[in-house]
């Protein structure tokens, strides 16, 4: 296809947040509620390259992250990137890597949930309470023992509304574990069980380890712009149509996760950099929090356990944050569109979020699912992304 400009778009951008009152104090309730990290909190899964471990040299920018384990792909995109002004073109999106397959994942799940554990080692999950595991079946699993169960809850739950969306296959497959050290399953184990923090008839969950996972630094419009201190200034179509086919495939992955973000108001990925901005200018410029790269460049969105139940009861300490994140994103993939208005026409988010999970989750029960009142968030905030992208559509259609 010969090389179009495409119609103007909405803008995408982010307006720099400034001090918010209290921030100290926002501060210390947020170390509070975090979960506790040791130095490998955060190598969940990533290459020697992405922990900065000798041999795997100096940190990599953005556009050699783009590249790392594929093919180059910095060639311009031909034709438009964009479709009636606020969706991702159809082609745009036939080059995003495809991630956890539904059936990869389904066959995963169902060999992980009657698999017995091998073995558990310490480091590479999260938290110095989580574990390694090593499944009967020869595949590996993070095995993430929440500081209580809400956010083993959130995890589950945040994973099955990826698929009400129709992007899980940007998450690991997961799975919920009882923890029942005189069990079949855990037998292998029962001495390391009788060492750890875990207690008997526990709730964890079963993620599904990937190899080589690189650290993934926030593209503009959020990333350089923000670390520097200046007001951050819109991507203009002029800007989105010159840019190279592999930064728009990111960019397509990034809108989803934005808008995921903000339903399930998770706070511990993008949002949490931001604001440590206030003390550290250049955060943007660092890793984004659980978020990695699969080798084919697809993003991984990894431990989710902030979302719905965790992040519902902290709205007012991180909204001012997720709404403006949000806002800056004004182009979409379709599918998501979609599924966001439907379930804005049906007001059936929670009832379609809750009909997944009992389906797809044996233990569910364990764990119950969102109170009333997170269910009427959940709704509530599918209906502010449904009226962000008709003001989006309104946008477009005047330029």
């Amino acid at each position: 296809m010969k090389r179009a400009r495409p119609s103007p778009l909405p803008a995408l951008g982010l307006l720099l947040l400034g001090a918010l009152p209290g921030l100290w104090t926002v501060l210390l309730r947020r170390e509070a509620a975090a979960e506790t990290e040791t130095p490998e909190s955060r190598d969940w899964g990533r290459s020697p390259e992405a922990r900065g471990e000798p041999g795997g040299g100096r940190q990599k920018t953005f556009r050699a992250l783009l590249a790392a384990g594929r093919e180059e792909r910095d060639e311009p995109a031909a034709g438009s990137p964009v479709e009636r002004g606020i969706f991702w073109s159809r082609e745009l999106e036939e080059q995003v890597p495809r991630g956890f397959a539904a059936e990869e994942a389904a066959a995963w799940l169902s060999a992980a949930r009657t698999a017995r554990v091998s073995s558990l080692e310490r480091g590479g999950c999260g938290r110095s309470s989580n574990r390694l595991a090593r499944l009967s079946d020869g595949s590996r699993a993070c095995v993430r023992y929440g500081i209580n169960p809400e956010q083993i809850q959130g995890e589950a739950l945040s994973y099955h509304l990826a698929g009400v969306l129709g992007m899980q296959e940007r998450l690991p497959p997961m799975a919920l574990a009882l923890v029942e050290a005189r069990g079949r399953r855990w037998e292998p184990v029962r001495e390391e069980l009788r060492g750890s923090p875990w207690a008997e008839g526990a709730v964890v969950s079963l993620t599904r380890w990937v190899d080589n996972l690189t650290a993934v630094v926030a593209p503009a419009p959020w990333g350089s712009e923000a670390s520097a201190g200046r007001r951050l200034q819109p991507l203009s179509a002029g800007d989105l149509g010159g840019l190279p086919l592999s930064q728009l495939v990111e960019l397509v992955q990034w809108s989803d996760l934005i808008l995921f973000d903000y339903l399930t108001a998770n706070f511990d990925r993008l949002v949490s950099n931001l604001f440590s901005l206030q003390w550290d200018p250049r955060v943007m410029r660092r890793a984004t929090s659980n978020l990695l790269r699969a080798p084919d460049g697809g993003l991984v969105f990894l431990d989710n356990e902030a979302g719905l139940v965790h992040g519902y009861r902290l709205l007012s300490m991180w909204d001012p944050y997720n709404e403006p994140l949000l806002r800056s994103v004004c182009v979409f993939r379709e599918g998501t569109a979609r599924r966001v208005a439907e379930l804005h026409r049906r007001r059936s988010a929670a009832a379609e979020l809750r009909r997944r999970y009992r389906a797809r989750e044996p233990l569910w029960a364990r764990l119950g699912f969102l109170s009333e009142r997170q269910a009427e968030l959940l709704q509530a905030r599918v209906d502010f992304v449904h009226r962000h992208i008709a003001h989006c559509r309104a946008q477009a259609a005047v330029l």
